[in-house]
């Protein structure tokens, strides 16, 4: 390989954890190769595009950014080889290379794993397109470069069948497909012998996994990995309403090295606007739901993702999912307006919503959130917290972590710094609407309750 013009790649990823397991398999393959990363595009041989396609004009902005990269290749005297890949890849296919002709190869997600040899081929003159959904994926625990120090990502089942109105994941990633129990455990033992203490389990609906080969269920997964010596924060992301099942919430209670955080989408708070969504559950089902896992685990921080201005969305219904927000009071929400994207069905269940009033309804809700989110800060100071460190802060001399309910929590490094993956112990001592800041690490063994008031108290009806 060594006699090949490639010997430096960059990635560039946007969107989910997903994208940045996939960005961290392919640079594996590539550090495998010989290939090393640099930190800046002008640097490298290879560049590679992974992209998401959730958001309106992803496509837009792809060709854009590929454009960028097609210049920076005229200004040098080096060959430039250029990458697209991920959930755009998907989508556009052979027209990418049509629109591009100088674009190198197209690299779905589903073929990930086989980019030694898109890049052999590329090398021998070949234009390349790798999409679609093989049956068998291949997934090399040894290929995969874990750059993030403080977490260790698995996926444990891939692509969706659910078919909300609104989403391209289907599209792009594929029908569900789920990797054996004995697999994912392979893999985490394998992270833990790394050093990684924090694990975090990955899929678009991660508690509808399924054990191919014994019939498992999500709340079998979760035993099976919390149980593993060494799993010292055990996270799962995405979970879909629907899936969940009493054993699988009774387990959040059981083993206390799950993380008492739960990211639970809920779209909207309109019961008219979840079935034009085809979400296939109600406002009072998400309730109970909700309910259950904070009685299941009291004071578990939960998050939520909205669409602002969902197609045919009328002021009353988006007061519903104002209300909503109000009664639950998330610890944190993601939200959007609606974007329109390829081969879905929501522009026919309903009237465009004028982006205007969608982007007026979506400052509303985060003005709301945000008050709610600065007072459910504001509740946990003067707690003691242990804080796994993810790296530098914005400031000289501060690094940045997260707290097991995931809140991000600034604080000074001190004489010594912490490196990204310890845990350190430290006192909340100032709250910001998105974020705390923490004192310098206290020496090992300090401990202090958390306040009551860092639990929702009655204004949360859900509060048991």
């Amino acid at each position: 390989m060594n006699s090949r013009p490639v010997r430096r790649f960059f990635v560039e990823t946007w969107g989910c954890q997903m994208n940045e397991l996939d960005s961290q398999r392919m640079a594996g393959q590539l550090m495998q190769l010989g290939i090393l990363p640099v930190r800046e595009p002008r640097e490298a041989d290879l560049i590679l595009l992974n992209s998401c396609s959730v958001r309106e004009r992803a496509e837009q902005k792809v060709y854009s950014r590929l454009g960028a990269y097609r210049r920076l290749r005229r200004e040098r005297d080096e060959p430039l080889f250029i990458g697209l890949c991920g959930c755009v890849a998907q989508q556009e296919g052979e027209r990418a290379l049509a629109r591009v002709p100088d674009l190198d190869f197209v690299l779905g997600p589903a073929r990930v794993g086989e980019l030694r040899e898109v890049l052999a081929r590329r090398l021998a003159g070949e234009r390349v397109v790798a999409t679609g959904f093989p049956r068998d994926r291949r997934f090399d625990l040894d290929a995969v470069a874990r750059d993030g120090a403080h977490k260790g990502m698995v996926t444990v089942i891939e692509g969706c069948d659910k078919r909300c109105t609104f989403c391209i994941v289907p599209s792009t990633r594929g029908p569900e497909r789920c990797r054996p129990l004995a697999e994912i455990l392979a893999e985490v033992r394998h992270l833990l012998a790394y050093g990684f203490a924090e694990i975090e389990l990955l899929g678009q609906t991660v508690n509808h996994w399924r054990d191919p080969e014994r019939g498992l269920d999500f709340a079998d997964l979760l035993d099976a990995v919390a149980e593993l010596p060494g799993v010292r924060r055990l996270r799962f992301v995405t979970s879909y309403p629907r899936d969940f099942t009493p054993r699988m919430v009774e387990r959040l209670g059981r083993h206390r090295n799950i993380c008492p955080y739960l990211h639970l989408p809920v779209q909207s708070g309109s019961d008219a606007v979840l079935r034009r969504m085809g979400r296939g559950y109600d406002v009072a089902s998400y309730l109970e739901l909700a309910a259950a896992v904070r009685a299941a685990r009291p004071g578990i921080a939960i998050s939520t993702d909205f669409i602002a201005g969902f197609p045919g969305e009328t002021e009353a219904e988006f007061e519903e999912t104002l209300a909503l927000v109000e009664r639950v009071r998330f610890d944190a929400i993601f939200a959007f307006c609606y974007s329109p994207r390829p081969g879905t069905a929501a522009l026919r269940l309903g009237s465009e919503v004028p982006g205007a009033v969608a982007e007026a309804r979506l400052q509303r809700l985060l003005r709301l959130q945000d008050g709610i989110q600065r007072e459910l800060n504001e509740g946990r100071v003067g707690a003691v917290e242990e804080v796994v460190v993810t790296g530098w802060g914005r400031e000289p001399g501060w690094l940045a972590g997260r707290t097991p309910c995931h809140r991000i929590v600034h604080f000074p490094a001190g004489a010594t710094p912490a490196r990204p993956g310890e845990i350190v112990t430290l006192r909340l001592e100032r709250a910001l609407a998105h974020s705390l800041l923490g004192s310098e690490p206290l020496p090992s063994g300090a401990s202090a309750p958390v306040p009551a008031a860092a639990v929702p108290g009655p204004r949360s009806t859900l509060h048991p």
